[in-house]
């Protein structure tokens, strides 16, 4: 399986001509690079810059459930599709934890991407560590999340795992520590194991698995060693086309 590469721009860069200059970086540092599917997402508003690139997908970095309404403020799913974009994500831990996203509202946005043939990427992960329910935690996330999503419609679904308390940029945990490769592929089985359940046979051998706890080059060629891996959701790292290049080509 293609490996994937996700930059999560986040709230950066300040203006257009920045996020220009960056995208313009990574297109041209890996127009060659063919093992890798490389995805930008960028602030919604910087979305209509950049045309869909050979070597380069776009996505959103959130949806709203419906494609059209009195609903101020929100993007639709055929909106973000009418500008070439291709994936979304889902459920990221910042807006759960900034912006109260609940796994009920979370599993609405993920069947409305699904539903217009969007490649939803779903964020899961525990905020902590610690005793015998921080499995269980994301597994009743992907439940919730994922209630009602057909098999079908499964079939662009990717999981981005994300354990928050390793994520560098979170003001709320502890940042000291490190998810190691056992624990990692540890998770990654645990998911499939519950996607078989949630979901099927098929699923569960399919779904793309990412990692997205505060990826870099040097921890992203530790973990490509990690069975079952299928990527990573870079945040803070892809604003630099250096550190992002580095990651890509690790694979």
């Amino acid at each position: 399986m293609t490996k994937i590469v996700i930059a999560n721009w986040k709230m950066n860069p300040a203006s257009g001509l920045q996020a220009k200059r960056l995208f313009s970086s990574v297109f041209k540092k890996t127009k060659e690079i063919k093992r890798a599917k490389i995805i930008i997402a960028p602030p919604f508003i910087f979305l209509p810059f950049f045309k869909k690139k050979s070597n380069l997908a776009l996505a959103g970095q959130d949806v709203f459930w419906s494609n059209s309404g009195a609903y101020t403020g929100e993007i639709s799913p055929a909106m973000l599709k009418s500008l070439g974009v291709g994936y979304v994500i889902v459920g990221h831990s910042e807006r759960r934890e900034h912006l109260g996203e609940t796994d009920e509202l979370i599993n609405k946005k993920v069947k409305a991407a699904l539903g217009a043939g969007l490649k939803a990427v779903l964020c899961v992960g525990e905020s902590e560590r610690s005793g015998e329910n921080f499995h269980n935690f994301v597994r009743e996330e992907l439940k919730k999340d994922l209630k009602g999503v057909s098999r079908r419609a499964a079939r662009n679904l990717i999981i981005a795992y994300e354990p928050i308390w390793a994520i560098s940029g979170n003001r709320t945990v502890k940042t000291d520590k490190m998810v190691r490769p056992g624990e990692l592929f540890e998770m990654i089985t645990y998911i499939r194991r519950s996607l078989l359940d949630i979901l099927g046979k098929s699923a569960a051998y399919r779904t793309p698995i990412l990692y997205g706890g505060s990826v870099g080059a040097e921890s992203a060629a530790e973990f490509l060693g990690v069975g079952g891996l299928d990527g990573f959701l870079v945040g803070h790292a892809s604003l630099s086309a250096e550190e992002f290049i580095r990651i890509v080509k690790a694979i």
